[in-house]
């Protein structure tokens, strides 16, 4: 189940780079994942899921500018894959697979990037604009995140 879960958040990752981290964190900090004192006990710090909403919530806004870079371009996708990866071995911590998760995040960022880049061609081209294909990715985002961290909790 972990492993799933961390390929899931990965693919959170791939759709928008901080919701993923963002969400592991706050389950970390209000107790649902024990990161207890490994290399990621810091997502759990009383700052961290703060910073990383505000990080989050400018993702959210900068997206639907529209001179924002692909997320297919190397740093962009690079981050994806980071940040998926990160957010994978913290849902995989707690039950000792960290490596495994991180992995296995990293995959699923790297579907969720492309997968999510062609879903949201489609989605602009129905409706004739980018703007509702990028809200209806951000619901997905937001929404798959909170149901990931709850099953994970």
């Amino acid at each position: 189940m972990a492993l799933a879960l961390a390929i899931l958040i990965g693919g959170v990752a791939g759709l928008r780079t901080m919701m993923a981290p963002a969400a592991v964190s706050w389950a970390a900090y209000a107790g649902g994942l024990d990161l207890g004192t490994s290399w990621l006990a810091f997502m759990g710090a009383a700052l961290t899921p703060y910073v990383l909403s505000v990080f989050a919530a400018g993702e959210l806004v900068t997206d639907q500018l529209p001179n924002t870079p692909s997320r297919t371009i190397p740093v962009q996708f690079g981050a994806r894959l980071l940040s998926g990866a990160l957010s994978g071995a913290g849902l995989a911590a707690p039950s000792g697979l960290a490596p495994l998760g991180a992995l296995g995040g990293g995959v699923g960022a790297v579907v969720g990037t492309l997968g999510g880049a062609a879903l949201r061609a489609r989605l602009a081209a129905r409706f004739g604009a980018d703007r509702p294909a990028a809200l209806i990715e951000d619901a997905i985002a937001v929404l798959g995140a909170l149901v990931i961290v709850r099953l994970a909790a």
